[in-house]
């Protein structure tokens, strides 16, 4: 594998070096024509040179990266395996992994495609053989979107649903009287536990989990999810239609709102009563829980699953990078930027759990359901009780909303970029493009119905010469980055392989 890696590099640095070949992303070196005789002029074609489109600067790279990967993922899922696996104790193996395993690969994956400008399959045609690692991307990139989009439907849901005075998951709704303000619980028995109605209404109004006994019987697809699945879809058809550069302008807005509506639920959360209780169990580590393989193993899979690691989408979307723009940089102030969003969206999550336990009277760990429903149920806890809650609740699922369209574009222009790469007439008939994304949207609109039925929710948790090539690729380089591709190489060649090793070696002896 790394002899094939070094023979690719070594292909590239062909196609770039003295300026005798034009990048695939219109980059031209200015150098002498190399001098060719009379016959090879006649009897070699001029290539047909489709242009390919570039981002407009740098910045709308660089925020459609970080909108790429703060996703929903930092909002409901860096939350939930903190709750799981014992507090504050899972942000040691976290940021392990992330200096270790994440920062390193993601660095690798926005090098390969901003120097061989060439979507996850092309940019293998150095070694055809490893065409295979492309189309497994693409794999993988299938199922994100698949399951990804059902969670924006979701979200949907919920901002329709904002739409009514009282909130229908607020205690002032009349359905909810039985279940607020007087102790009782949602049966007869006094041994039953004692549900919110932001449960209640998860699931069984959003879900619909009480209708079914299990896998043997998912029921009918949800009318309501469905048609919210297929506004989803069809914005992501309208939004990807004239490609990075309409998208590029969207992400100033859609990666930058999120925070905003972050802070003013972290200042509010700040205020309630209890909520001290839960940032101390967010903080406070358990050290017995860093012998568990488990946590390790959580830590590993989210740093992946945030990142976007090895689903195309990042090398995708360096692909229409300038050759020479700074990709370490990027990955400095990417990483870093998505690592204390989840961190920071942390605090928002606990402090409202802390609030729900102390109203409760039960532990923090034992507040709401886990599940990837645990953003369902906390987020909309806080908001029924800030003042002007239907307008909060609008803004913060809308804010949910952006955050997955962003993480659903970088997946999709994987994919796309991909099978236009392969198939460029695509690129350059503006119908076929447009009837290949349509046809593509519709297919996986309709594999998504599966996820909107009675069992949606278990369907859903069931599923050294590169360093120099970077430099020469950036060209400018400042001393520190030649000096931090030493660490790179050192995770590369050492680090990174030996805790992917330990955790798949973990994962085998569990099962």
């Amino acid at each position: 594998m790394t002899f094939r890696l070094i023979h690719c590099l070594v292909f590239w640095n062909s196609l770039h070096s003295n300026g005798h070949a034009v990048s695939q992303n219109g980059h031209n070196p200015a150098a002498s024509p190399t001098p060719k005789s009379e016959s090879q002029v006649h009897s070699t074609p001029p290539a047909i040179v489709i242009p390919r489109e570039q981002w407009g600067g740098k910045y709308e790279f660089l925020l459609s990266c970080i909108g790429y990967c703060v996703g929903l993922g930092n909002v409901w899922r860096f939350p939930y395996l903190c709750y799981r696996n014992g507090g504050g104790v899972f942000l040691i193996p976290y940021f392990i992994m992330l200096f270790v395993t994440g920062v390193p690969l993601f660095l690798m994956e926005l090098s390969l495609g901003q120097y061989g400008a060439a979507g996850p399959i092309t940019v293998w045609k150095c070694c055809p053989l490893l065409k295979g690692i492309g189309i497994g991307m693409l794999c993988v990139s299938t199922l994100v979107c698949l399951y990804y989009n059902v969670i924006i439907a979701w979200t949907f849901y919920y901002l329709f649903s904002s739409f009514q005075s009282p909130l229908p998951w607020s205690c002032n709704a009349k359905a909810n009287a039985a279940f607020c303000g007087n102790g009782t619980t949602a049966g007869n028995s006094s041994m039953e536990k004692t549900r919110s109605p932001t449960e209640i209404f998860w699931n069984e109004s959003v879900l619909g989990v009480v209708h079914s006994e299990g896998l043997h019987d998912p029921g009918p697809v949800r009318a309501p999810l469905a048609l919210c699945l297929l506004a989803a879809w069809i914005i992501i058809f309208l939004c990807m239609l004239k490609g990075i550069r309409s998208s590029g302008k969207v992400v100033y807005v859609t990666a930058t709102f999120p925070y905003f509506v972050l802070v003013v639920l972290i200042i509010r959360g700040a205020t309630l009563e209890g909520s001290l209780q839960g940032v101390a169990f967010y903080l406070t580590p358990d050290w017995s829980r860093l012998a568990n393989a488990q946590v390790w193993n959580d830590a590993a899979s989210q740093i992946f699953y945030s990142l976007g690691i090895g689903v195309g989408g990042l090398l995708s979307m360096a692909s229409y990078n300038k050759f020479d723009n700074n990709v370490i940089r990027d990955t400095i102030i990417i990483t870093t930027g998505n690592c204390c969003t989840s961190f920071f969206a942390g605090f928002a999550i606990f402090s409202i759990l802390g609030h729900m336990a102390w109203r409760k009277g039960v532990p923090v760990g034992e507040v709401a359901d886990t599940g990837p429903g645990l953003a369902f149920v906390a987020y909309p806890e806080a908001l029924a009780l800030l003042p002007g809650s239907v307008f909060w609740s609008i803004m913060f699922f809308l804010m949910l909303f952006m955050l997955g369209i962003d993480t659903l574009f970088g997946n999709m222009e994987g994919i796309t970029t991909a099978v236009l790469d392969e198939f460029p007439n695509l690129r350059r008939n503006t119908l076929h493009k447009s009837m290949f994304l349509g046809a593509l949207c519709f297919t996986f609109y309709l594999m998504g119905l599966l996820l909107v039925t009675n069992v949606s929710l278990l369907l859903f948790n069931i599923i050294n010469q590169f360093c120099q090539d970077i430099i020469d690729m950036i060209r400018h380089c400042p001393p520190w980055c030649s000096k931090l591709l030493i660490y790179f190489k050192a995770c590369w060649v050492f680090g990174t392989p030996f805790l992917l090793m330990v955790r798949t070696f973990s994962i085998a002896v569990d099962v």
